[in-house]
């Protein structure tokens, strides 16, 4: 099992779900977080837009969209 990397960033993380078949969802202007949908997935993700995402949330997002850490590390080469 890989270890979660620390200090990943936002855009990194949005590009790796987008790579994994999510889309951005578009929110009014102002709205504290990112929002992805996936065609045919019941599951919402709700990107914080911070700099860095937290290895906690991080988790918690792959959980989400059922990815594993391994999946999610491909996904961002």
């Amino acid at each position: 099992m890989s270890k979660l990397p620390r200090g990943i960033r936002r855009e990194k993380v949005i590009k790796a779900f987008k790579r994994a078949g999510w889309k951005v969802r578009p929110t009014k202007k102002g709205k504290r977080h990112t929002v992805m949908v996936k065609e045919g997935e019941q599951a919402i993700l709700s990107i914080p837009r911070h700099k860095v995402i937290k290895p906690g949330t991080l988790r918690r997002l792959l959980e989400d969209a059922g990815l594993t850490v391994e999946e999610f590390l491909e996904l961002c080469r």
